[in-house]
């Protein structure tokens, strides 16, 4: 990770970064993002570049430096393009919409299924069966997409429930097929 570490990281124009007391603030057309780094990394600001460094050369503190400059670059991509998330529901009678900053969603219990959007997020239902999570945040919009999914994932029989877009969902042989029933 050393190596991934020592590169400059590329500030663009509408971008302004603050550095004080170990948290790093920054912000763009899109938002505004902070986040506190370890105590073992400094970084150099300069005005088209930023340089993560590290205090010591332990074999962790090399990790980190590696670790911290992936998240500040995750920052700077998150609040000049932003990140996306999109997941699409299988399953006959399955939907979603929103309502009341809720995420209401059909999956075939008895009652809906309601996921409040957090804040900083925005979840989109462009059809019933397609739910797109954006955010400035590349953990939390990660993180709400991966809690959407675990309410229903898909199951390997029929691949039936919530699933990523494009995810392959490995299906399994039925009882009946596997014992060469009829």
């Amino acid at each position: 990770m050393s190596r991934i570490g020592r590169k400059p990281i590329n500030i663009p124009k509408e971008v302004k970064v603050e550095y004080k007391d170990q948290i790093i603030t920054i912000e763009g057309p899109r938002g505004k993002v902070s986040r506190t780094l370890f105590p073992e990394i400094s970084l150099e600001i300069s005005d088209s570049s930023i340089l993560v460094k590290r205090n010591r050369d332990g074999k962790k503190d090399r990790a980190l430096q590696g670790l911290s400059r992936a998240l500040v670059l995750n920052m700077v991509k998150g609040v000049t393009d932003g990140y996306v998330k999109e997941l699409e529901i299988i399953g006959i009678g399955f939907k979603a919409q929103i309502l009341n900053n809720t995420l209401v969603m059909q999956l075939g219990y008895s009652h809906p299924v309601n996921f409040p959007i957090p804040e900083g997020i925005k979840i989109e239902t462009p059809k019933p069966t397609q739910i797109v999570v954006r955010g400035i945040d590349k953990e939390k919009v990660g993180e709400v997409g991966a809690e959407i999914r675990a309410v229903d994932p898909p199951e390997p029989y029929k691949g039936k429930g919530i699933r990523y877009l494009n995810e392959r969902v490995k299906k399994k042989v039925g009882k009946a097929q596997a014992a060469g029933g009829k």
